[in-house]
């Protein structure tokens, strides 16, 4: 996997970035949910600044 940056300058992505972080400790079986909820955060996280 590719390095991540440490910080994007937004707090809401770097937390999702960060979740990012436990693929390595976790079984392969389980990156699809960890994928799916960074998606989510980002996904929330773009509606957000839409609505500002």
């Amino acid at each position: 996997m590719s390095a991540l940056p440490e910080q994007t300058g937004d707090e809401r992505v770097d937390a999702v970035l960060t979740g990012l972080g436990r693929l390595a400790e976790l079984p392969v079986s389980e990156h699809v949910a960890v994928f799916d909820e960074a998606f989510s955060g980002l996904e929330s996280t773009l509606a957000a600044v839409d609505e500002q």
